[in-house]
């Protein structure tokens, strides 16, 4: 069961005509999602050969027209795609197409110097350099000792060479490097409602109001952080897995307040299951360009995920 809490707050959330789908997603089996590593010689070489295994992955179209090779399997065939040598090898990534969306629509350039402030376990790092085809620098920033060495771990397994890591708290970057990235990503920590599991009761455990409000703290001075660290003309995305106004919209619109000209732009996302942000939540009333960001409703094939695409002004 998912708490009361949650689900009252998820009904006065989602819309009426995604909802029924959204909450059944939280028992369903949901298909797995990967893509290829085209850091790799023959991307097409290990698509054949998770063929060859009996796999019958199924192109997203959406992640096709935006030069990223993704696909998705049935529910079934998970376990013999995660233990295949071409999982192990890196040839192919397993992540959900919620987290592809976040480097695609920050969309990096091949020589920029981007920021990923929260890394690990490194999946959206990957994806930041297969966009920027092993070109310019990416600065990978992990504060958890144990999830660092596992972001290391996938950054060499999958080919990457553009990218330095570092084990540091991401609420210092601003201050250490104004102004200094093209790009930042932050995939900010969260109370990862997007993982619960009605069928799994560990899932929701640790999940309560106060938890929210906790993150929220941290992610405040994070995104304050990442916007500090780009540099004039640059551009921040900020995403959680969780449902929460409090980690979403309120955080951008913290943001907003505190930092005079920054802007929030239209992500144009094309998933048909997606809702503007809100603009009112609590009794309070956020910046109305809040309705800029994204919200993903969760599907058989899709986590929930909430996107922010924001810009600070040229110099």
């Amino acid at each position: 069961m998912l708490p009361d809490d949650f689900l009252q707050r998820f009904h006065a959330l989602c819309p009426e005509p995604l909802r029924d789908a959204a909450l059944a997603s939280f028992g369903a089996p949901k298909r797995v999602s990967f893509r290829l590593n085209r850091l790799r010689p023959e991307p097409q070489a290990a698509l054949q050969a998770l063929c060859d295994l009996g796999l019958s992955p199924q192109p997203v179209a959406w992640a096709r027209a935006r030069g990223v090779e993704a696909y998705e399997i049935p529910p079934v065939q998970r376990e013999l795609l995660t233990h295949s040598r071409q999982a192990d090898q890196g040839d192919i990534y397993v992540q959900s197409l919620s987290s592809m969306l976040a480097p695609l629509l920050l969309a990096p350039q091949p020589d920029d110097w981007v920021l990923d402030l929260a890394a690990a376990p490194g999946g959206k790092t990957i994806l930041l350099a297969e966009l920027m085809g092993n070109g310019g620098k990416i600065s990978a920033v992990e504060p958890v000792q144990g999830r660092y060495h596992k972001l290391k771990a996938n950054l060499g397994r999958c080919g990457v060479t553009n990218t330095q890591t570092y084990l540091k708290d991401g609420r210092a970057v601003g201050s250490l490097k104004p102004e200094a990235f093209d790009r930042v990503l932050l995939d900010a920590p969260c109370s990862s409602e997007s993982r619960f599991r009605t069928d799994d009761p560990a899932s929701t455990a640790h999940w309560s109001l106060r938890k929210v409000d906790e993150c929220a703290r941290k992610q405040t001075r994070l995104i304050l952080s990442a916007y500090d660290a780009l540099k004039p003309g640059g551009r921040l995305m900020y995403c959680t897995c969780s449902y929460a106004p409090e980690e979403n919209e309120a955080v951008v619109h913290h943001l907003l307040r505190k930092r005079t000209g920054a802007q929030v732009l239209d992500t144009g996302v094309p998933i048909d299951h997606a809702s503007p942000g809100i603009t009112h939540w609590a009794g309070k009333d956020l910046d109305a360009s809040c309705a800029r960001t994204i919200r993903i409703w969760p599907t058989d094939g899709m986590d929930g995920f909430f996107l922010a695409l924001i810009a600070k002004p040229a110099a």
